[in-house]
Protein backbone atom coordinates (compact mmCIF):
# COMPACT_ATOMS: atom_id res chain seq x y z
CA UNK A 1 0.00 0.00 0.00
CA UNK A 2 1.03 3.24 -1.05
CA UNK A 3 1.13 5.58 2.16
CA UNK A 4 2.20 8.88 1.29
CA UNK A 5 -0.52 10.35 -1.48
CA UNK A 6 -0.46 14.12 -3.02
CA UNK A 7 -3.81 15.69 -2.75
CA UNK A 8 -3.97 18.10 -5.90
CA UNK A 9 -4.38 21.74 -5.27
CA UNK A 10 -7.76 23.16 -6.49
CA UNK A 11 -8.02 26.06 -7.83
CA UNK A 12 -10.42 28.13 -5.68
CA UNK A 13 -10.54 32.09 -5.35
CA UNK A 14 -9.61 33.31 -2.10
CA UNK A 15 -10.05 35.81 -0.31
CA UNK A 16 -7.04 36.62 1.44
CA UNK A 17 -3.98 39.05 0.24
CA UNK A 18 -0.48 36.92 -1.39
CA UNK A 19 1.06 35.03 0.65
CA UNK A 20 4.46 36.79 2.66
CA UNK A 21 7.29 34.29 1.71
CA UNK A 22 9.74 36.34 3.75
CA UNK A 23 10.13 33.99 6.26
CA UNK A 24 11.00 30.85 3.77
CA UNK A 25 8.88 28.16 3.68
CA UNK A 26 7.17 26.84 6.36
CA UNK A 27 4.99 23.38 6.74
CA UNK A 28 1.83 23.49 8.36
CA UNK A 29 0.58 20.66 10.55
CA UNK A 30 -3.04 21.22 9.11
CA UNK A 31 -5.82 18.42 10.99
CA UNK A 32 -8.82 20.50 10.02
CA UNK A 33 -9.71 21.49 12.70
CA UNK A 34 -10.04 25.65 14.56
CA UNK A 35 -6.58 25.57 16.54
CA UNK A 36 -4.59 24.31 13.25
CA UNK A 37 -6.47 27.03 11.15
CA UNK A 38 -5.69 29.64 13.03
CA UNK A 39 -2.26 28.44 13.47
CA UNK A 40 -1.94 28.27 9.36
CA UNK A 41 -3.95 31.88 9.48
CA UNK A 42 -0.50 33.30 12.02
CA UNK A 43 1.79 31.10 9.50
CA UNK A 44 0.55 33.11 6.48
CA UNK A 45 1.46 36.37 7.91
CA UNK A 46 5.22 35.72 7.23
CA UNK A 47 5.55 32.36 5.47
CA UNK A 48 4.71 30.36 2.15
CA UNK A 49 2.93 27.11 3.43
CA UNK A 50 3.21 23.64 2.84
CA UNK A 51 0.33 21.75 4.15
CA UNK A 52 0.91 17.67 6.04
CA UNK A 53 -2.21 16.01 7.22
CA UNK A 54 -2.61 12.75 9.04
CA UNK A 55 -5.34 10.34 7.94
CA UNK A 56 -5.19 7.45 11.35
CA UNK A 57 -8.38 5.65 11.09
CA UNK A 58 -10.32 8.43 13.58
CA UNK A 59 -13.78 8.50 13.44
CA UNK A 60 -14.36 11.57 11.45
CA UNK A 61 -11.25 10.92 8.78
CA UNK A 62 -13.48 11.59 5.84
CA UNK A 63 -15.03 15.07 7.35
CA UNK A 64 -11.49 16.07 8.59
CA UNK A 65 -9.92 15.91 5.55
CA UNK A 66 -12.29 17.08 3.71
CA UNK A 67 -11.92 20.17 5.93
CA UNK A 68 -7.75 20.08 5.64
CA UNK A 69 -8.42 20.35 1.52
CA UNK A 70 -11.01 23.68 2.13
CA UNK A 71 -8.95 25.56 4.41
CA UNK A 72 -5.73 24.76 2.21
CA UNK A 73 -7.68 25.98 -0.39
CA UNK A 74 -8.58 28.86 1.13
CA UNK A 75 -5.05 29.87 1.54
CA UNK A 76 -4.16 28.80 -1.51
CA UNK A 77 -1.84 26.07 -0.69
CA UNK A 78 -0.64 23.79 -3.43
CA UNK A 79 2.29 21.93 -1.72
CA UNK A 80 0.28 19.27 0.47
CA UNK A 81 0.92 16.00 1.38
CA UNK A 82 -1.68 13.11 3.31
CA UNK A 83 -0.18 10.64 5.13
CA UNK A 84 -2.25 7.02 6.09
CA UNK A 85 -0.52 6.46 9.36
CA UNK A 86 -2.68 3.55 10.09
CA UNK A 87 -0.74 1.69 12.57
CA UNK A 88 -1.85 4.02 15.40
CA UNK A 89 -5.41 2.13 14.60
CA UNK A 90 -3.83 -1.21 14.94
CA UNK A 91 -2.08 0.04 17.78
CA UNK A 92 -5.75 1.25 19.10
CA UNK A 93 -6.21 2.82 22.56
CA UNK A 94 -7.92 5.51 21.86
CA UNK A 95 -11.71 6.42 21.77
CA UNK A 96 -10.74 7.92 18.67
CA UNK A 97 -9.35 5.04 17.12
CA UNK A 98 -11.17 2.31 18.28
CA UNK A 99 -15.14 1.56 17.69
CA UNK A 100 -15.18 -0.90 21.04
CA UNK A 101 -14.23 2.43 23.10
CA UNK A 102 -17.27 5.40 23.40
CA UNK A 103 -16.07 8.69 22.96
CA UNK A 104 -17.07 10.26 26.37
CA UNK A 105 -19.11 13.19 26.92
CA UNK A 106 -17.28 16.33 27.58
CA UNK A 107 -16.51 16.89 31.10
CA UNK A 108 -14.21 20.03 31.17
CA UNK A 109 -13.32 19.37 34.71
CA UNK A 110 -11.52 16.36 34.05
CA UNK A 111 -8.24 16.02 35.56
CA UNK A 112 -7.37 13.03 33.90
CA UNK A 113 -6.29 11.84 30.24
CA UNK A 114 -9.31 11.75 28.38
CA UNK A 115 -10.02 8.77 26.25
CA UNK A 116 -9.44 10.54 23.46
CA UNK A 117 -5.77 10.60 23.48
CA UNK A 118 -4.34 8.98 21.16
CA UNK A 119 -0.94 7.24 22.38
CA UNK A 120 2.41 9.28 21.12
CA UNK A 121 0.40 10.31 18.09
CA UNK A 122 2.05 13.62 17.58
CA UNK A 123 5.51 12.16 17.45
CA UNK A 124 4.48 10.08 15.13
CA UNK A 125 3.08 12.57 13.02
CA UNK A 126 6.12 15.27 13.75
CA UNK A 127 8.33 12.56 12.58
CA UNK A 128 6.67 12.80 9.50
CA UNK A 129 6.43 16.47 8.74
CA UNK A 130 10.28 16.22 9.86
CA UNK A 131 10.96 14.16 7.06
CA UNK A 132 9.30 16.19 4.62
CA UNK A 133 10.43 19.46 6.07
CA UNK A 134 13.54 18.73 5.43
CA UNK A 135 13.59 17.52 1.43
CA UNK A 136 11.13 20.76 0.83
CA UNK A 137 13.32 23.07 2.77
CA UNK A 138 10.89 24.10 5.12
CA UNK A 139 12.38 26.25 8.18
CA UNK A 140 9.57 26.20 10.57
CA UNK A 141 6.89 23.33 11.10
CA UNK A 142 3.83 24.70 12.70
CA UNK A 143 2.12 23.45 14.92
CA UNK A 144 -1.75 24.28 16.53
CA UNK A 145 -1.14 22.44 19.94
CA UNK A 146 -2.97 23.89 22.85
CA UNK A 147 -1.47 22.92 26.13
CA UNK A 148 -3.41 26.07 28.92
CA UNK A 149 -7.05 25.34 27.84
CA UNK A 150 -7.55 21.68 26.24
CA UNK A 151 -8.22 17.73 27.01
CA UNK A 152 -4.80 17.17 28.56
CA UNK A 153 -2.92 15.33 26.05
CA UNK A 154 0.35 15.19 27.10
CA UNK A 155 2.39 15.51 23.81
CA UNK A 156 0.33 19.21 23.56
CA UNK A 157 2.60 20.37 26.38
CA UNK A 158 5.34 22.91 25.61
CA UNK A 159 8.21 20.53 27.02
CA UNK A 160 7.21 17.86 24.30
CA UNK A 161 7.75 20.53 21.51
CA UNK A 162 10.95 21.64 22.98
CA UNK A 163 12.40 18.44 23.68
CA UNK A 164 11.54 17.46 19.62
CA UNK A 165 12.88 20.15 18.43
CA UNK A 166 16.38 19.05 20.28
CA UNK A 167 15.60 15.73 18.88
CA UNK A 168 15.05 17.29 15.23
CA UNK A 169 18.74 19.47 15.86
CA UNK A 170 20.36 15.86 16.46
CA UNK A 171 18.55 14.10 13.62
CA UNK A 172 18.78 16.11 10.40
CA UNK A 173 21.80 17.03 8.41
CA UNK A 174 23.90 19.36 9.62
CA UNK A 175 22.57 22.26 7.45
CA UNK A 176 19.41 21.36 7.42
CA UNK A 177 17.82 23.81 10.33
CA UNK A 178 14.23 23.27 11.06
CA UNK A 179 12.07 24.49 13.99
CA UNK A 180 8.33 23.45 16.07
CA UNK A 181 6.57 26.64 16.09
CA UNK A 182 3.54 26.26 18.68
CA UNK A 183 1.92 29.85 18.39
CA UNK A 184 -0.87 28.80 20.57
CA UNK A 185 0.35 26.33 22.93
CA UNK A 186 -0.42 28.87 26.12
CA UNK A 187 -3.61 30.44 24.51
CA UNK A 188 -7.15 29.96 26.25
CA UNK A 189 -9.36 28.71 23.25
CA UNK A 190 -11.75 31.99 23.25
CA UNK A 191 -8.20 33.93 22.74
CA UNK A 192 -7.38 31.64 19.78
CA UNK A 193 -10.89 32.59 18.50
CA UNK A 194 -9.80 35.84 18.88
CA UNK A 195 -6.96 35.67 16.97
CA UNK A 196 -8.78 33.94 14.46
CA UNK A 197 -11.32 36.55 13.66
CA UNK A 198 -8.86 38.79 14.07
CA UNK A 199 -6.60 37.27 10.94
CA UNK A 200 -9.51 36.01 8.85
CA UNK A 201 -9.37 32.44 9.91
CA UNK A 202 -12.41 30.79 7.66
CA UNK A 203 -13.44 28.77 10.89
CA UNK A 204 -16.73 28.53 8.64
CA UNK A 205 -14.49 25.27 7.32
CA UNK A 206 -12.95 23.56 10.05
CA UNK A 207 -14.27 20.44 11.63
CA UNK A 208 -13.63 19.79 15.35
CA UNK A 209 -16.14 17.34 16.35
CA UNK A 210 -14.78 13.94 17.47
CA UNK A 211 -17.72 11.30 17.12
CA UNK A 212 -19.95 13.12 14.14
CA UNK A 213 -19.26 14.12 10.36
CA UNK A 214 -22.26 15.74 9.02
CA UNK A 215 -23.25 17.68 11.89
CA UNK A 216 -20.91 18.53 15.01
CA UNK A 217 -21.96 16.47 17.97
CA UNK A 218 -21.66 19.58 20.27
CA UNK A 219 -21.30 17.23 23.58
CA UNK A 220 -17.76 15.84 22.93
CA UNK A 221 -14.70 17.15 24.53
CA UNK A 222 -13.39 18.54 21.46
CA UNK A 223 -16.56 20.47 20.74
CA UNK A 224 -16.94 21.73 24.21
CA UNK A 225 -13.70 23.61 24.34
CA UNK A 226 -14.62 24.62 20.74
CA UNK A 227 -18.02 25.85 21.56
CA UNK A 228 -16.59 27.32 24.85
CA UNK A 229 -14.12 29.17 23.20
CA UNK A 230 -16.46 31.04 21.01
CA UNK A 231 -18.86 31.55 23.63
CA UNK A 232 -16.22 33.31 25.72
CA UNK A 233 -15.14 35.08 22.99
CA UNK A 234 -18.63 36.73 22.20
CA UNK A 235 -18.66 35.31 18.84
CA UNK A 236 -21.18 32.55 17.11
CA UNK A 237 -18.82 29.25 15.57
CA UNK A 238 -20.41 29.31 12.49
CA UNK A 239 -20.04 25.58 12.08
CA UNK A 240 -23.65 23.72 12.74
CA UNK A 241 -24.26 21.71 15.94
CA UNK A 242 -26.76 19.23 16.73
CA UNK A 243 -27.11 20.80 20.32
CA UNK A 244 -25.01 23.83 21.27
CA UNK A 245 -25.13 24.07 25.30
CA UNK A 246 -23.94 26.75 27.12
CA UNK A 247 -20.71 25.92 28.55
CA UNK A 248 -19.09 27.43 31.73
Amino acid sequence: MNQFKHEPALQKESRLTPTNPSGGLALVLASGGMDSCVTAAIANQQHDMAFLHPNYGQRTEKRELKAFNEVADFYRVKRRLVVNVEHLTQIGGSSLTDETIEVAPADLNRKGIPTSYVPFRNANILSIAVSWAEVIGAVKIFVGAVEEDSSGYPDCRKEFYEAFNRVINLGTRPETHIEIVTPVIGMKKSEIVQKGQELGAPFHLTWSCYQTEEIACGVCDSCALRLRGFQLAGIEDPVPYMTRPVYP
